[in-house]
This record gives C-alpha cells, structure tokens and sequence, in this order.
C-alpha cells in the first residue's frame, strides 16, 4: 500500500509539474511569436511609409527614380541588419535588390500580396526561420512590394535556454520531493501498521489488544476511536440491547399490521351489534370477519417466517387483481364512508404472481394511508397497468401530500409524517417500513411522489418476471 501510494503520488507530481512546465514553456513561445509578429508589421509598415516619403522627394528634385531606390534599399538595410532584419525590393513580382544571402534562400511560399493588403508568413532557409511580412507600396509606387523578413534565431535560442533551465530545476525539485514523499509516508504507514496489527488480532477474539495514543493530531483521534470501537466490542450488553431492541422492533411491526384488520372485525361486529339488520347482512358481516380473522391468522405465521428466514423466498401462487382490489375495497370502504372518501379501482392486468396475504397487506397499508391523508370529499383510486413492460400498482389519492424532506423519510421504522394524526389513530409508523420490506419480497420497488395540497402517489414495480 506504502510503494503504491508512494509510486501514484510521485507519478502525480511530475505529470502535472513537468506538464506545467511544458504549457508556460509553450504559452511563453506563442506569447513572444506574437510580440515579434505585432512588432514586425509596425516596422514593415514604418519602413514602406518612409520609403515612399522619401522616392516622392526625390522625384520632386528630378533625380532619376531608380538609382534613389537603390541608394535609399542600402540605407534601410544597412540599419535593420543590425536587429536581425532582412529586407527585399522587388517590382512587378522581380527581385530588385535584396540583403538575403544566396545560401539562405527561403523555402517557404512568396506569393505576391494584393494591393492594400500585407501577407505574414513564416519561412524557413537552410538554418534559419524568418517572419516574413510582405506588401506592396502606396501609389504611386504600387509595383514595388517590400518584404520584411526577421531572423528569430535569437528568440529561438533564447526560448530553449529557459526551457532547458526550468525542466533542469524541475528535475532537481522532482529529486527532492521523491526523497521528502518517501520519508513522509515512511512515517505515516507506521501507525496505520500497528491499526493493522490491532485488527488482526481483535478479529481472532483478543478483544484487550489496544493501541498507543501519542499526539492530538488526526492519528491519535483514530486511534482514541479505535479504542473506543473495541471497547464497546468487548462490553456483551451491548449486543444483548441490541438484540431485545430487534425482537421489540419485529413485535411493533405484527402489532401494526394485526390492527387493520382487527378493526374491520370490530366495525362488523359492532354493525350486527347495534344496528338493525337482516339474516343477510349478518351472514355477509360475518363471512367478512371470518375471512379476516383467517387473514390474521395467515399474516401472522408469514410475518415470523419473513423475520426469522428475511432472505429466504416466499411461496408464490397466481393473485387476480380484481379479486385483491375488492377485498381491499371491502376492508376499506367502512372507513372511507366515515371519512366521507370516495373509494375508486380498475386494473388492466389479469393476474400476479406473489403471496396474495403479503400483497394484500401491502394494499390495504398504503390503502388505509391514503384515505387518512383524505378529507371529507377525497378520492382514493386504486388502479394496475402495464408500464415499460413492467406490472405496476399505484395507490392515488387527493389529499394533503407531502414534502420532499418528509419523502425522504417516509419508509423509515417509526417515521411519522403526520404525529399528530398518528396519535390520533394509533398508528405506530411502521405501515410503510413493512410495505417497503413485502415490495422487496416480491421483487418489486416502491415508489413515492407527492406534493403538498395536492396528494399522494404510490407505485409498487414488479420489476422481475410476475
């Protein structure tokens, strides 16, 4: 781990100091070309203008035009030689005089620039490179062109020499941070060492084994937790707390999920108690709280054989969904009444395959949810469709909503996104942990969106093969 992270750290540093080094060496060439670009037009443009000055001078004096060129040529270039500067009179495309040397003849292209206008190129001799600047001279001397050429032998060699002289500091800076980096993980991989060891020998069982606190820095804090961590390792009520905590957690998940049903029992019962009603409608209440009481009693097993064996598959058989809907649909709809709740379902998928027990306690959880998040005039609707190949169930209603922070928590063991409706009927805030966790079973992903004011919707993705 040491020579890795040593090696990539290393590696780091000299790709982004040495590129670093590159781009300014480049920035900096593209900075002066441009400067030695900017300052040859200016002189070309200079020297054309006083050229042309001057011949109009000379022929105001009547002295023959084309010995005055000549003796003017000679003046300029015998100036500029001395910055490095090469200059050519041509007329007409023709070479007329010229302080190139014949072995230092130009191979790059000369085209004749258009009148008005002035050419930049670069180019290159048998051991030289030039900025050429070309263009011809205002009338009425438009025939001749002058050609500015400037050796930048010199900014070329200055260029490399602080090239060179940065990347010789850099290697001597890279030497340096090798040996400094080498010595500095040295010393920091020697506690991450002794963590090493601790751990080793705390997870053979020698729960004593603790570490050396040295220091107030960011090493001495992990080893103080670390510490601390084996410590709590070693105390056995802990794991004893921990345990009744999960055997109290799984009794307050089958007390929630026996309550809705127990109060769809005690409203029938109460129904054939009080008012007055036929054989009939006895015989109805009663089916209805038999069929519960025998849901109860499925529930229960499944819900010990889910929190004892949680990883292990439950027994599928084939559900119709109108079936699942209406038994939700019975269970409810008492409830909705006395909420003044319209109760509403359709499905366009026949059949799912799942625990129907398990499928129906996840309907009549997020069912009873949103019929609580209802006032009087709400809707709640149940529906089943295809979507993106998959068999979705959505439970929708118009209620109060939610926020988004109160989103984030709502299938958390215990979340209340509502206390005080929650106290006022009893709930635990378990309903939605225990939805999420029968949606799990089956494959399926839950899904919540809502806004406040403007209700809630639930869908349950059967994203495997159903």
């Amino acid at each position: 781990m040491k020579l890795k992270t040593y090696l990539m750290t290393l590696m780091l540093f000299l790709l982004f100091f040495n590129g670093s080094i590159f781009i300014f060496s480049v920035v900096t060439l593209k900075s002066s070309m441009d400067s030695l670009r900017e300052r040859s037009l200016a002189e070309h443009y200079f020297i054309v203008s006083a050229l042309s000055k001057d011949l109009f001078a000379v022929e105001n004096r009547g002295t023959p035009l084309q010995p005055a060129m000549q003796t003017l040529f000679q003046s300029y270039s015998k100036y500029y030689a001395k910055q490095n500067v090469l200059l050519e009179i041509s007329k007409d495309g023709q070479p007329l005089y010229s302080t190139v040397p014949e072995e230092e003849r130009l191979t790059g292209k000369s085209d004749v620039p258009a009148a008005g206008t002035r050419t930049v190129t670069m180019q290159k001799s048998k051991s030289k490179e030039y900025i050429k600047i070309s263009g011809q001279l205002p009338a009425p001397y438009q025939a001749y062109a002058l050609a500015y050429l400037y050796d930048l032998s010199e900014a070329a060699a200055s260029w490399n020499r602080m090239t060179t002289t940065l990347f010789a500091i850099g290697m001597i800076l890279s030497a340096l941070l090798a040996a400094s980096l080498l010595l500095l993980l040295t010393r920091i991989f020697k506690p991450l060492k002794q963590f090493s060891m601790a751990s080793r020998s705390i997870a053979k069982g020698e729960y004593g084994n603790r570490l050396n606190v040295a220091g107030h820095d960011e090493l001495a804090e992990m080893a103080e937790s670390f510490n601390e961590m084996a410590g709590e390792i070693q105390n056995q009520m802990k794991q004893l707390a921990a345990a009744v905590e999960q055997r109290q957690r799984f009794i307050d998940n089958l007390a929630h999920e026996l309550r809705t049903p127990l109060t769809s029992i005690y409203g029938y019962a109460e129904y054939i108690q009080k008012a007055p009603v036929t054989d009939e409608d006895k015989l109805t209440a009663t089916d209805y709280i038999m069929s519960e009481s025998r849901r109860l009693q499925n529930i229960a097993f499944r819900l010990l054989e889910l929190a004892s064996l949680r990883h292990s598959e439950i027994k599928r058989e084939e559900v119709v969904i109108a079936e699942l809907f209406r038994s939700t649909e019975a269970t409810i709809r008492l409830k909705a009444s006395m909420n003044e709740v319209e109760l509403k379902w359709s499905s366009k998928i026949d059949k799912l395959a799942g625990d129907r027990d398990l499928l129906e306690s996840l309907l009549l959880n997020l069912t009873d949810n949103a019929v609580k998040a209802c006032g009087p005039g709400g809707r709640v609707e149940l529906s089943a469709y295809w979507e993106d190949g998959k068999k979705v169930i959505s439970v929708q209603d118009n209620g109060k909503g939610m926020t988004e922070e109160q989103l984030s928590h709502i299938t958390e063991a215990f979340y209340r996104a509502d206390p005080s409706r929650s106290r006022k009927d009893g709930g635990a805030g378990l309903g939605l942990a225990l939805c999420e966790q029968i949606a799990f079973c089956h494959g399926a992903e839950l899904a919540f969106s809502s806004h406040p004011g403007s209700g809630t919707a639930v869908k349950v993705t059967f994203t495997t093969s159903t």
